[in-house]
């Protein structure tokens, strides 16, 4: 694994691939910024607020989650218009973790921004409206969702549980959720995570840096080291969705080099195309 952008983060988050514009992106959610890279070009947008997750709508605006609801960003303008409010009355709370699903909604979480028991919440955006569809989460990580779309998975990084939820054909869940990993008993934090292409689960843990890969029936088949030690998000990307990498966070954790960059790999399998975001 190798450095993919020496830019550190306080809090790294949100990794996404834009199929059209064929560039990685990520957060930095203390810094309030989204970077990325278009070949040795380092990029970055600047906001007022912080922001953690993103969906693509087309070639040139982003669906993002922010501490106040949801934003539309210009990419190319840099302008950010809000455009659903979400728990804007709240100002103890901010967004985190999100993805877009395989039928263009936008599914996203909220937290306390000290990481209070159940402050937070998990949104799912579609078509314009926004609908809550989980409450009382501490900190919502891990949303992903199945190669047929049928499963969502989510985690809340403080009980160490990650969830399968099923979904009906437009998306909605339907029936209780089940436990898909218990990690209490290996003290690992589930954070952000990704699907590849065969349906595995690739998650990033908190505190142990690594990622670590869970096939459809929870079973780890792979585990990769990260050097940033409070590993975040992975996301799959590159033109033949192939290549990886993961963002970290140095806020409160060990002062050296490695902590808040973002990595670089290729894990040897491949991952699917980020949906795009209808609204």
């Amino acid at each position: 694994m190798t450095a993919f952008d020496p830019r550190p983060c306080a809090l790294g988050e949100g990794a996404f691939w834009h199929p059209a514009r064929q560039q990685f992106f990520w957060f930095d959610i203390l810094g309030r910024r989204l970077l990325s890279r278009r070949g040795e070009e380092a990029l970055e947008w600047r906001f007022n607020r912080m922001a953690s997750a993103a969906g693509w709508i087309d070639a040139d605006r982003l669906l993002i989650a922010t501490e106040t609801g949801l934003a539309i960003l210009d990419l190319e303008g840099g302008g950010l218009s809000d455009h659903v409010a979400v728990e804007e009355d709240q100002p103890e709370t901010r967004s985190n973790d999100g993805r877009a699903d395989r039928l263009g909604g936008f599914w996203f979480g909220t937290m306390g921004k000290g990481a209070e028991d159940g402050a937070g919440a998990i949104y799912r955006y579609w078509r314009g409206t926004v609908h809550c569809l989980f409450s009382a989460v501490s900190i919502p990580n891990a949303i992903t969702f199945s190669p047929d779309g049928r499963i969502a998975h989510f985690a809340d990084t403080a009980e160490g549980l990650v969830w399968t939820q099923a979904l009906d054909a437009e998306g909605w869940p339907e029936g209780p959720r089940q436990v898909f990993l218990d990690l209490r008993a290996e003290g690992l934090n589930p954070d952000g995570a990704v699907i590849d292409a065969e349906g595995g689960f690739w998650c990033a843990k908190y505190g142990a840096g690594a990622v670590m890969r869970y096939d459809t029936a929870g079973r780890c088949t792979h585990r990769l080291p990260v050097p940033g030690l409070q590993s975040t998000c992975p996301a799959f990307g590159g033109a033949d969705l192939a290549e990886m990498i993961v963002t970290t966070a140095y806020h409160g954790g060990p002062d050296d080099a490695a902590q808040g960059r973002t990595y670089h790999l290729r894990p040897g399998m491949r991952g699917l195309p980020e949906p795009r975001v209808i609204l």
